[in-house]
């Protein structure tokens, strides 16, 4: 009896080591996990934003709505567990209030006092709490340019935090999604490396709960406070991670473009503005630009990012006068050699094998060209760009620009022809799949088309017709990059979404985003894949189409 006891005893006592152990090793990978995404310096100033004298050092408004489950038309599983079966009817939640630029101006704004009022209807209920802050220059006496921005509430009794129309999916997160737990403290960054004046959105589902079996109290914010923290230099990479995404659905033809349950992949953040990638086939990597900061980066599907070339557009001695100081557009010609749009150098250039720079294009007509954006290669090897002056420090009137115009041009053979002169600010630009035509996009506020053009014999473009007119389109942005799949389908960035046009000039649907995208290319073995520059964050996005590479 002894022995089987002290046996036992022993037993027990090695349980608790190894589950001892277990807890430990799993708190180090919650430890790992949460050290990726949140910062582990201790904040240098915070923010009480659940008081008034808080919420006016970040010139800051709050706004609430309650939200409601309502009846939804959907499918069910069909293929591959798809949802393309049978019409079903399901629920949602509504209104979907983390989204980019959603409306609340006629939602009720309240005190931050308040934040600790009892709100929803209690039992199964849910809410939304919006914030809208700026940065300030200085948070007492310290100066917050430049910090990392860390947003952090408890909800009772669940909470889910949008920033800026994303949310946070990670392993071991402690913000985000309800996985954070029941009244937890809910912590996700707000932004990177942030500059004063700089507009943050932060939207906060709430929900009562448990779920499973609602209880008779009600929602409501028990803390709210923004933390700023020294932040570490340069962008970040980060295991894959799902980010929300819309499709506007408005021909069955979307459909074999993209999935009934569409996925977009978070790959990295932290740039200062994302643009002009090429996928470098036979190596298998991405290369895209940050024109902001200056830099080339290099991005492997393993998730490695690395800076590829500094100094990527510019070096010169006024260059704290530019904004985009950088390269833009990329391309890698037939024999594997990098050519770049330089904005600063205001020149296209091509990046040698043993890494020396050869100038293809700086002038026309004895004059400097503006500021090279955005191009394509022809395969017989001339290059197609677009020269707006979005790169000189006051664009269109600053007085370094030269030309009366801004002009899309063709080399070949060392010949630089002007091919067309008369769009306010030419800026994507692709071919259709046989090279038929070229088609480019119009950045102008006032007439934000893409335009279609003939390619000649000879390689120059014949005359112009509007391919397709996003004027009336709502948002702030114009026509920027531009790319096509096999079938001729052009993906073209748009005023608030990733526009999918027809060969004919039908609006299939957008894709819309956490962050706008701005330029995208094809990626991957099978060129299924389109990785998106969206402003300061890389994604990618499972198409199903393979896209032609240029």
């Amino acid at each position: 009896m002894r022995l089987r006891a002290w046996a036992a005893a022993r037993g027990r006592f090695v349980l608790r080591v190894v589950l001892t152990i277990l807890v430990d090793v799993l708190a180090l990978l919650v430890a790992y996990a949460d050290a990726a995404v949140l910062p582990e310096t201790p904040a240098l100033a915070t923010v009480d934003l659940a008081t008034a004298d808080g919420l006016r050092t970040v010139a800051g408004t709050w706004r609430y709505s309650d939200a409601k489950v309502s009846a939804a038309a959907f499918r069910s599983a069909g293929t591959a567990g798809q949802p393309t079966g049978d019409p079903v009817e399901t629920y949602d939640i509504v209104p979907h209030a983390g989204a980019a630029g959603f409306d609340d101006s006629e939602w009720q704004m309240i005190a931050p006092e308040s934040l600790s009022q009892r709100r929803g209807n209690g039992r199964l209920s849910f809410n939304w709490y919006r914030l809208s802050l700026t940065v300030p220059a200085r948070v007492g006496s310290i100066d917050v340019a430049g910090t990392t921005a860390v947003f952090e509430t408890s909800v009772d009794d669940y909470a889910e935090i949008w920033v800026d129309g994303e949310i946070t999916r990670a392993p071991q997160q402690s913000g985000g999604s309800v996985i954070a737990g029941w009244n937890a403290t809910n912590r996700v960054i707000a932004a990177r490396h942030v500059h004063p004046g700089q507009n943050i959105v932060i939207a906060v589902f709430g929900a009562n709960g448990p779920l499973s079996n609602p209880p008779t109290n009600f929602i409501y914010m028990r803390s709210a406070r923004l933390s700023f923290h020294a932040s570490a230099p340069g962008a970040v990479a980060m295991a894959p991670a799902e980010a929300n995404v819309e499709v506007i659905r408005n021909d069955p033809a979307l459909d074999e473009i993209v999935s009934a349950n569409p996925k977009l992949f978070k790959l990295a953040e932290g740039f200062e503005f994302t643009e002009g990638p090429v996928w470098v086939a036979g190596d298998g990597y991405l290369l895209f630009s940050d024109p902001n900061s200056n830099i080339i980066y290099k991005y492997r599907p393993d998730g490695d990012l690395s800076v590829f070339r500094r100094s990527s557009g510019y070096e010169g001695a006024d260059i704290a006068e530019y904004h985009q100081p950088g390269s833009n557009g990329l391309a890698i010609d037939r024999e594997g050699r990098l050519v770049v749009d330089e904005h600063g150098r205001r020149r296209v250039s091509r990046v040698e094998k043993d890494g020396t720079v050869t100038v293809l294009a700086a002038s026309y007509g004895g004059k400097r060209l503006n500021s090279p954006n955005d191009l394509v290669l022809h395969s017989d090897g001339s290059i197609y760009f677009t020269d707006p002056p979005f790169g000189l420090p006051k664009a269109f009137d600053d007085p370094r620009k030269e030309l009366a115009f801004s002009g899309v041009y063709r080399i070949s053979d060392g010949r630089l022809d002007l091919l067309v002169d008369d769009l306010t600010g030419p800026n994507g630009i692709a071919f259709s799949p046989d090279e038929k035509f070229l088609y480019v996009g119009d950045w102008d506020e006032k007439k934000k088309v893409v335009m279609r053009y003939p390619v000649l014999a000879d390689g120059k473009t014949g005359a112009g017709e509007v391919f397709f007119d996003m004027t009336s389109a709502p948002g702030e942005d114009a026509i920027d990059g531009i790319e096509v799949d096999v079938n001729g389908n052009l993906y073209v960035s748009g005023p608030g979404a990733l526009w999918i046009l027809s060969p004919s000039g039908r609006h299939l649907g957008s894709v819309v985003t956490p962050q706008h995208v701005h330029n995208m290319a094809w990626g991957g073995d099978d060129a299924k894949t389109l990785y998106l520059c969206a402003r300061g964050g890389l994604y990618r996005m499972p198409m199903g189409i393979a896209g032609v590479r240029r």
